[in-house]
């Protein structure tokens, strides 16, 4: 062999190891990797060989620096992995804090694993490139970190559908960039921060079928972004605040299964929301008569309530309700006839006072 061939393949060493991930990354991955157990589908058996940039499933590099920059791992996936096993995955173990030497890293997916358990490590708000924390569909414990603020870019944050514990941390209000929060269905306690609406980014704020209580705040209405507001299922108290109709984007307001008194905020009914659930709560008093031309409803259920008075003729003259539920209130009077009542069916009315007419019985 010729002196050409040996500068040719030291050349070519010198390339790869500028193009490798550095070995510091990879080693964090394979801490990362050691963590873990994924039985099934085998997809660890691609972390091989020096460059962690090249073929490890799930991981991506910058393409300058080579520093890893995200993981993305999902446990139901089209991936062809996923297709060729005919299942979706099942992955145990917990998180390793060795995750956050990965300190270019700028979003961590580790979603729908259904195993996986063990808490967040706090170190994970140390990492100051993170866009994105998504955790949802496993079975992790413990608390969200109490620095989550520390995050400044963070636009995502997923912890849906695990066992969390604790309060919602109140440095989260920090999150000036997020965009999008899910914490539904996990077993997160205590009040809402009272500082909610400095997140003046968010569309989203999914918090369902938890333990929250206390009020809603106020600081909600500055959030002018917001579309989504779920709040369902916990155990949230006082009366609903007059903001709703501030807010000129919000189109969904989930505040059924809680323990909120007092009436129903005329100006609700004149707001933006077109699904509107507030069933399973103490409200008491007649249903505003306030629905107009602008009121436009998917979906309107007030059940399971402790509602009088007659049903309002106003809604009448709403410009479209498709799904209305008054069942399970203490209503009385007569059913108003046409649009909306005509397409509605006794189910919508039934257990009230003395409520009369089509579909119930005549008056």
């Amino acid at each position: 062999m010729g002196v050409g061939f040996y500068v040719t393949a030291i050349l070519l060493a010198v390339a790869t190891a500028v193009t490798a991930c550095p070995p510091s990354d990879r080693a964090a991955l394979l801490a990362f990797r050691a963590a873990l157990h994924e039985p099934y589908l085998g997809i660890f058996d691609t972390w091989t060989g020096t460059d962690c940039c090249h073929n490890w499933y799930g991981v991506s590099c910058d393409p300058e620096t080579r520093r890893v920059a995200d993981i993305n791992l999902r446990g139901e996936s089209e991936d062809p992995i996923f297709e060729k096993a005919h299942r979706t995955g099942f992955m145990t173990g917990s998180i390793s804090p060795a995750v956050c030497q990965l300190d270019r890293l700028s979003s961590l997916t580790i979603a729908d694993w259904k195993g996986i358990s063990g808490p967040i490590p706090r170190c994970i708000t140390s990492l100051p490139f993170l866009r994105i924390l998504d955790l949802i569909g496993n079975r992790i414990t413990g608390a969200i970190p109490a620095s989550i603020g520390m995050l400044r870019d963070l636009t995502v944050l997923n912890v849906a559908d695990n066992i969390i514990t604790g309060p919602i941390p109140l440095s989260i209000v920090n999150l000036g960039r997020l965009m999008h929060l899910d914490l539904r269905n996990n077993k997160i306690s205590g009040q809402l921060p009272s500082q909610l609406g400095r997140l003046r980014m968010l569309s989203r704020a999914l918090l369902s079928g938890n333990q929250i209580t206390g009020k809603i705040p106020i600081s909600i209405a500055n959030i002018y972004r917001l579309s989504d507001l779920d709040l369902s299922r916990n155990r949230i108290s006082g009366q609903i605040p007059d903001i709703f109709v501030r807010m000129p984007v919000l189109s969904t307001l989930n505040l059924d299964g809680n323990m909120i008194a007092g009436q129903i905020p005329p100006s609700l009914l004149k707001s933006g929301v077109s699904i509107l659930n507030l069933s399973r709560n103490g409200l008491e008093g007649m249903i505003p008569d306030e629905f107009g031309p602008r009121s436009y409803f998917t979906v309107i259920d007030l059940s399971y309530n402790k509602l009088s008075g007659p049903i309002p003729h106003s809604i009448s003259v709403a410009s479209y309700i498709g799904h209305l539920d008054l069942a399970h209130n203490q209503l009385c009077g007569p059913i108003p006839s046409g649009a909306p009542f005509d397409h509605l069916d006794a189910s919508s009315f039934v257990y009230n006072s003395c409520l009369c007419g089509k579909p119930l019985k005549s008056c």
